[in-house]
Parts: C-alpha cells; structure tokens; sequence
C-alpha cells in the first residue's frame, strides 16, 4: 500500500435525508394536501362568517360624519378614524350607568351559577340518595321548556315577592341554568372515585372532599359556566324589558334600544353602541379561554 494510500483520509458518508414533515390528525393517520387546504378554505369561510359582522360594525363605528358606509364595493377601513361616535353614544344616553347595571346583574349571576351549579352537580354525581335519577331527568326536562312559555309565571312570581322592577328580579329567575348543573355533574363524573375514597378513609367528609379534591378538579368547567352565565345575563333583552319599568335601573341592552329608536338612521352610533355592548365578553373570554377549552372536555356528555 502506498503512503498517499495510507494518508488518504476516510469519507465520511453522506448524511440521510430527514424524512419530510408530516401532517397528522389526533389519530396519527396522515392528512393529504388537499384535505389540508379544504379545511383551511372551510375555517376561513367560518371565520368571516362569525367575525365579519362584529368586525364591519367595528369600522362603522370608528367612521366619521364625511365617511360613506354603504359604499360600493364597501370599504372596511375608516379612511380618519374617530372616537367621536363613542362620545356621542355617551351624551345620547347614560351608558355607563346601564353598564354598571348590567355588569351587576351578570357578576351576580356568574356568582350564583357556580355556586349552585357547582354544589348541585356534585350532589348528582357523588351523593347517594333516593330520587337521584329523578332529579338528573328534572333538570334534563327543565331545558326543554322555552323561557317564552314560562315567562308569564316568573313575571307574577316576581310582582308577588315584590321584587318588579329591581335588579334583583332579573338575576333571581336565571341564578342557576339547568345546563350549568348538567356540565358541573359530568365534570365530577369523570372524576375517579379512587381518589375521593382514600380521602374518606383518611377522614374527610363531604363538604371537605368538595372543597378540597372536586373542586381544584374541574376549574376548567367553572370557566366555561361563568363564561355563559355572563354571556346570558349581559346579552339578555326581553326579561329586564319586562321586569324593569324605571329608566334608573335598565341594563345595556335595553339602554342602547334608544340608540335604534331615536336615532336609527346614523349606523355609526347604533355600531358605537353595539362594539360597547360587545367589549366586556371578549375581555372575558380572553381570561378565561385557556380554563374554558379544558372545560369543554372535562364537561363533556359521556355516551
């Protein structure tokens, strides 16, 4: 062999080809291309449909007096954006005062609604006693009653306990939602006996191995109850519209109803009216949307 031979260093191999990123579902199975981009063009087409709106009232409302609205093809960007509209919903009417109303009657029903949902859900689930069943199936009936058809009776039920035209009377009759208490006792159902037991055994009772092991457990499903218990009581229009009669006591919803009555040709205020109406539930979703989509799963029906 010859020195050159000798000396000649080894070559190294060429490195592999690492294998090309692969899309995969939850099941691991391979998604094609076109597959791919279907879903994509269906999120979007989702996306506009559910976003589109608030978005075109966003711009409306941040249009000035000059700015034409119904152009054509319309125009989503305000050329000037003001705030003018703003200031003007609050000289039109006491905005701020039927926020605050609205924002006590939805805190209170937000506190009511986890409370109860929470303490009935986890009777249902983990307490044994007679008439359990019946009691799931009441509140499973209960949901399919429209409030239309019983709105007469809370109506009078409200003018006998002399509570017409208070706040009071418009948290009472929705302070805790059947389908609140049917998610807080899934939530418990999933959760194992095995741990409740050995906390039993170490001398524990109820009220302890509530407080202390449930309900650490399904903080997920108390995001996504106080989420819609907010969202009912913030957006609810026909029950304070007939509970309230003084103008002092009205929420935000039936105050912003002045914005289309009295001034229903000028979008830009109704728009400024709504985005105001529209702002304090995304702000909450916001908070609350990494505990509200682990709660959907921890609440989910079993089959």
């Amino acid at each position: 062999m010859s020195v050159v031979e000798k000396v000649r260093p080894v070559e190294a191999p060429a490195p592999a080809r690492e294998p090309r990123a692969r899309v995969t579902d939850e099941h691991g199975r391979r998604i094609r291309a076109w597959e791919l981009v279907l879903r994509y063009v269906l999120l979007l087409a989702v996306l506009a449909l559910t976003v589109g709106p608030f978005l075109w009232q966003l711009s409306t409302s941040l249009k000035g007096p000059t700015e034409d609205i119904y152009s054509s093809p319309p125009t989503f960007l305000p050329g000037h954006p003001t705030l003018h509209n703003y200031e003007r919903v609050a000289d039109t009417i006491p905005v701020w005062d039927y926020a605050v109303n609205s924002l006590k009657v939805a805190t209170a029903n937000v506190v009511t609604n986890c409370v109860g949902s929470a303490l009935a859900g986890y009777a249902l689930a983990r307490l044994r006693y007679r008439g359990r069943r019946v009691a799931t199936l009441a509140f499973i009936l209960a949901m399919l009653v429209p409030v239309e058809g019983i709105i007469i009776a809370q109506f009078t039920t409200m003018r006998e306990l002399g509570l017409n035209n208070t706040l009071v009377g418009v948290v009472l009759p929705g302070c805790i939602g059947a389908m609140n208490v049917l998610l807080m006792r899934n939530a418990f159902l999933n959760l194992p006996y095995e741990i409740e037991e050995a906390a039993y055994v170490d001398g524990a009772n109820v009220w302890q191995r509530f407080l202390r092991i449930a309900l650490p457990a399904v903080k997920g499903t108390i995001a996504v109850v106080a989420i819609f218990a907010f969202m009912g009581a913030w957006d609810d229009f026909l029950w304070p519209l007939i509970v309230l009669s003084d103008p002092s006591r009205f929420t935000l919803t039936i105050g912003l109803n002045y914005l289309h009555g009295t001034f229903a040709g000028d979008e830009r205020l109704v728009a400024a009216g709504t985005v105001i109406a529209v702002a304090p539930l995304i702000a909450l979703f916001a908070c609350l949307q990494r505990y509200f989509f682990r709660g959907v799963g921890e609440g989910a029906v079993k089959g």
